[in-house]
C-alpha cells in the first residue's frame, strides 16, 4: 500500500509539473517572436514526453499487478524463502540460488507468463532492474497472447 500511495503522490507532482512547464512554454509561444516561438515549442515537447512516460509506467505497473493477482488467485505466486541479513535486505547468494531455480523453471516453459513473472520477481530480488522489467514484460505479453520480441 505503501508503494501505490508514493507512486500516486510522485505521479501527482509530476501531473502538476508538466503543467506548470506546459503553461510556460505556451506563454512563450504566445510571445510571437521566432526565439521565443522556438523555445516555446522546446518547451512543450518535455511535457509531452513525461506524459507519455508516465502513461507507459502507469499501464506497466497496472498490468503487472493484474498478473500478481491473477497469480495469487491461482495460488502460484513465488514464496519468499530468501534469506535476510539482520538489517532485513536479501543476501545476494540466496537471491542467486532462487533465481537459478526460476530461470531453469522458465527455460523448461518458455511460453508461460507464470514463469516468467516469477523469474522477474527473481531477477528483481538479485537487483537487476532492468531485467526484472523485461521479463515481466515478456510476462505481460504472454498472458495478453502478443507476439513477443526477443
Amino acid at each position: 500500500m505503501r508503494a501505490k500511495i508514493t507512486y500516486f503522490i510522485t505521479a501527482a507532482v509530476l501531473v502538476v509539473y508538466f503543467v506548470l512547464v506546459g503553461s510556460r512554454g505556451l506563454m512563450l509561444i504566445e510571445h510571437g517572436t521566432w526565439l521565443t516561438v522556438t523555445f516555446g515549442v522546446a518547451v512543450l515537447i518535455l511535457p509531452v514526453i513525461g506524459v507519455w512516460f508516465l502513461w507507459q509506467n502507469t499501464r506497466f505497473v497496472t498490468r503487472a499487478n493484474h498478473l500478481a493477482t491473477e497469480l495469487e488467485a491461482e495460488g502460484g505466486l513465488p514464496v519468499d524463502e530468501l534469506e535476510r541479513d539482520k538489517y532485513g535486505r536479501i543476501l545476494r547468494d540466496s537471491a542467486d540460488e532462487v533465481f537459478a531455480r526460476r530461470k531453469a523453471e522458465t527455460e523448461d516453459a518458455p511460453g508461460d507468463w507464470r514463469s516468467w513473472f516469477r523469474l522477474a520477481v527473481a531477477y528483481h530480488d538479485a537487483r537487476d532492474t532492468p531485467r526484472a522489467r523485461k521479463a515481466m514484460q515478456r510476462a505481460i505479453a504472454l498472458h495478453d497472447k502478443k507476439p513477443v520480441q526477443v
